[in-house]
């Protein structure tokens, strides 16, 4: 970095927010040697209580769910990524939002978050993590989350998230199990996030927009969801739209139908698809998905709907008053997606 140049967090790093994470394939593969947790039980608590393990990691669902006395769930998680955006401040709320978009998405309330950075320290000023840690303070103070300290290392990349713990009615949570034949399939984010972000890292240029999207809590959304009796849901980040549905209908035994024309799409995203501001992310959440997808729509649309997001939305299976219908879920068939 030039002395007087202006620091460009995203140059610092080899990805770039959700983007950077493992492949769907890759991970699954990965994972698939791990012990099955699901309903083991703990010691007893003072009250002769077992906790149980509600949501394990067989479907990849947005967090862990462990069942506790009094009917309630705590529910764990944990998400960072290298810088999405070049403000550090922006980096630091769309991160902490991000993490906490994982509690929402189960159904709970985020009660407790810590911080994880790695920095490093030699080439990057520590007065820049202060704003990073600032951004993520500040969502939590938004969201009525207590902050309570966290972890750091020394890193070649920048790297910034939080652990987060949250709460929730064991009988009202979503999951990406519990979809049913016949229910709509409700967006509550625009898509896009993806190619602008590449965009903002190949170019410099700000979409404010896009800030504000990742910036906006899943709280609301989700409080809505559950208030309409919805039972399933996911967030829409990294594995990208059809990524994140594909695993929905697996851990729910059906099929879905996407109708394209009712996605909706960030201004700028369709241009920044054409002029080649792809994530490499994007392309492989496209190909992990094509063997169990059937389709009326180009190569570009698919693309899209595959685009890897950073602090998406939800996906929702049931209606989410002011948010599109893009979609339903449908009994199995031959392909478990199909794009019109």
């Amino acid at each position: 970095m030039s002395a007087g140049a202006p620091l460009r967090l995203t140059q610092h790093a080899a990805g770039g927010g959700c983007a950077c994470k493992v492949p769907p394939g890759e991970l699954e593969a990965l994972l698939g040697g791990l012990v099955n947790g699901q309903g083991r039980r703990g010691a007893a608590g003072p009250d002769g209580a077992l906790p149980e393990l509600m949501v394990g990691p067989e479907h990849g669902d947005d967090a862990a769910v462990v069942r506790i006395e009094g009917g309630r769930a705590i529910i764990a998680t944990a998400d960072f990524f290298t810088p999405v955006v070049d403000d550090p401040y922006d980096w630091g709320r769309i991160a902490a939002t991000n993490a906490l978009s994982d509690v929402y998405a189960m159904g709970g309330t985020p009660l407790v978050a810590v911080n994880l950075l790695s920095w490093p320290r030699g080439r990057i000023p520590l007065e820049v993590a202060a704003e990073v840690l600032r951004g993520g303070s500040d969502v939590c103070a938004a969201a009525g989350t207590y902050l309570g300290g966290g972890h750091s290392i020394d890193d070649p990349e920048p790297k910034y998230g939080q652990a987060v713990t949250g709460l929730a009615d064991a009988d009202k949570l979503l999951r990406n199990d519990a979809g049913l034949a016949g229910t709509p399939l409700t967006l509550t984010k625009p898509l896009g996030l993806g190619v602008l972000n590449n965009r903002h890292k190949a170019t410099g240029e700000r979409f404010d927009e896009a800030v504000s999207v990742m910036t906006t809590l899943n709280r609301d959304a989700a409080h809505a969801a559950l208030a309409g009796g919805a039972r399933c849901a996911t967030d829409v980040t990294g594995f990208g739209l059809l990524g994140h549905l594909l695993k929905l209908v697996r851990a729910s035994g059906v099929s879905a139908v996407v109708d394209a024309s009712a996605v909706p799409y960030l201004d700028g995203a369709r241009r920044s698809l054409a002029e080649g501001f792809v994530p490499g992310g994007s392309r492989r959440n496209l190909t992990w998905v094509r063997p169990y997808l059937t389709s009326d729509v180009d190569d570009d649309e698919l693309l899209l709907l595959a685009d890897a997001q950073t602090s998406g939305g939800l996906l929702v299976a049931g209606e989410v008053p002011g948010h599109p219908v893009v979609g339903e879920l449908v009994a199995a068939g031959e392909h478990a997606i199909t794009v019109r």
